[in-house]
C-alpha cells in the first residue's frame, strides 16, 4: 500500500504541474485531496494494515497528504494571478472608443394615455380630484345609491380586507362623493372635476378584463345641467381623443348612481370597425359609462337635487389606450414585459 501511496503522490504532483485553469485546478483538489480522494481513502485504509506497519504507513499518508495540499495552495494562487491579469488584459478600456448612450426608461402606456386624458379634460375646463384605493363600504356603495343587499352590487366583485366595512375600491365614483363635499362649499358651489386612479375588481382575467386597471371618474355640478350637456361634452373628447373622423354612439344603460345612464362607444381603431376579439366582432369599443348624477348621490353629497343638477363618467384609459395604439390584450398593460413596454 505504501508504495501505492507514493505512485499515486508522484502523480498528482505530475498532473498538478499541467494545470492552468481553476476548474482543473478544482477537479484535481476533489480526486486526490477530497473527501472520496485517493490520499484520504489511502489514510482511512491504514487500519487494514498489520499493527507493526500503522505508524509508518499513517506517517508518510500525513506528509503526502500536507505536501499535495501546500502544493495545491501555491498553483491556486499562481492560477489565480494569472487569470486575474488575463481579465485585465482582456477588459482593457479602449479610451478612443465613442461613449455609449446611457438607456433610458420610459413612461409606461397606461401613464402616457392618462396624462393626454388630463391634457384634454384641463382644455375643456375639468381639474384633477385625488381619492384614496382603499375605502369604506359607505362610500362605495351606499352613498352612491347602492345600499346593503342591492342586486346592483353584483355589477361589482369586491375584493374585502381584514377589516369589515373596508375594501378595495371597485370604481373610482366613490371619488364624487368626497369631491362635492371637499369643493362644494356646502352645496352652494359648481364643480367640475375628473378623479383619476386605480380600482380593483375580482375578474376573469381575459383580453378585456383585468383585476385592476385605471379608471378616470368625470364630475360636474352646477344649475341647470343637463343631458346635451353631458353628450356634447363626451363627444368633444372623443374627437380630441380620438380623431374627429371617429364615429361616437351612446346606448342607454343602467347605473344606480346615475338617472338616465348611458354607456359611450367610439368606433375600434383596431379592425376600423369590421369587429375582432377587443370589440366582441361589434365594430365598437366602449369608453365610459355616463349619466345625469342621481337625485339621491346629489343630496348625499351635499347638494338640493331640486336646485342643483350634474352629471359623472367613467372611463378606462386601458381601453382607449388599446384602441389608439392597436394592443389586443388588456393584460400586457401589467405583466411587466419589456418587449411590448419598450414599444411605447
Amino acid at each position: 500500500m505504501l508504495e501505492q501511496l507514493e505512485s499515486t503522490y508522484t502523480q498528482a504532483l505530475a498532473e498538478l504541474e499541467t494545470i492552468t485553469h481553476s476548474d482543473a485546478l478544482h477537479d484535481w483538489e476533489r480526486r486526490y485531496l477530497g473527501k472520496k480522494g485517493a490520499v484520504t481513502l489511502a489514510l482511512r485504509a491504514t487500519g487494514q494494515l498489520p499493527k507493526d506497519e500503522r505508524a509508518a504507513f499513517g506517517k508518510r499518508a500525513n506528509e503526502i497528504k500536507n505536501a499535495l495540499a501546500d502544493a495545491f495552495t501555491g498553483r491556486e494562487e499562481m492560477i489565480r494571478q494569472h487569470e486575474l491579469a488575463q481579465s485585465l488584459e482582456e477588459g482593457e478600456i479602449d479610451v478612443t472608443l465613442p461613449g455609449r448612450r446611457v438607456p433610458t426608461g420610459g413612461l409606461h402606456p397606461a401613464t402616457q394615455t392618462l396624462r393626454r386624458i388630463y391634457a384634454i379634460w384641463a382644455e375643456m375646463g375639468f381639474q384633477v380630484y385625488r381619492s384614496r384605493d382603499v375605502e369604506d363600504d359607505d362610500t362605495n356603495f351606499t352613498l352612491l345609491n347602492i345600499p346593503p343587499h342591492h342586486p346592483a352590487r353584483d355589477m361589482w366583485d369586491t375584493f374585502h380586507t381584514t377589516t369589515p366595512g373596508v375594501i378595495l375600491r371597485t370604481h373610482t365614483s366613490p371619488g364624487q362623493i368626497r369631491a362635492m363635499h371637499d369643493y362644494g362649499e356646502n352645496g352652494t358651489a359648481p364643480i367640475r372635476v375628473i378623479l383619476p386612479g386605480m380600482c380593483y375588481r375580482y375578474e376573469q382575467l381575459s383580453a378585456r378584463s383585468e383585476i385592476q386597471f385605471n379608471q378616470v371618474e368625470g364630475l360636474a355640478v352646477g344649475r341647470h345641467i343637463h343631458m346635451t350637456d353631458l353628450k356634447g361634452t363626451i363627444a368633444e373628447f372623443a374627437r380630441r381623443m380620438f380623431g374627429a373622423e371617429k364615429r361616437v354612439r351612446f346606448r342607454g344603460s343602467y347605473f344606480p348612481f346615475t338617472e338616465p345612464s348611458i354607456e359611450v362607444d367610439v368606433e375600434c381603431m383596431i379592425c376600423g370597425g369590421d369587429g375582432c376579439p377587443v370589440c366582441k366582432y361589434t365594430g365598437w369599443v366602449e369608453i365610459a359609462g355616463a349619466g345625469m348624477v342621481h337625485p339621491v348621490v346629489l343630496q348625499n353629497g351635499g347638494y338640493d337635487p331640486t336646485e342643483w343638477s350634474g352629471f359623472a363618467f367613467g372611463m378606462g384609459p386601458e381601453r382607449m389606450a388599446m384602441n389608439v395604439n392597436g394592443i389586443k390584450d388588456i393584460r400586457y398593460f401589467w405583466q411587466n414585459d419589456l418587449r411590448f413596454l419598450e414599444q411605447f
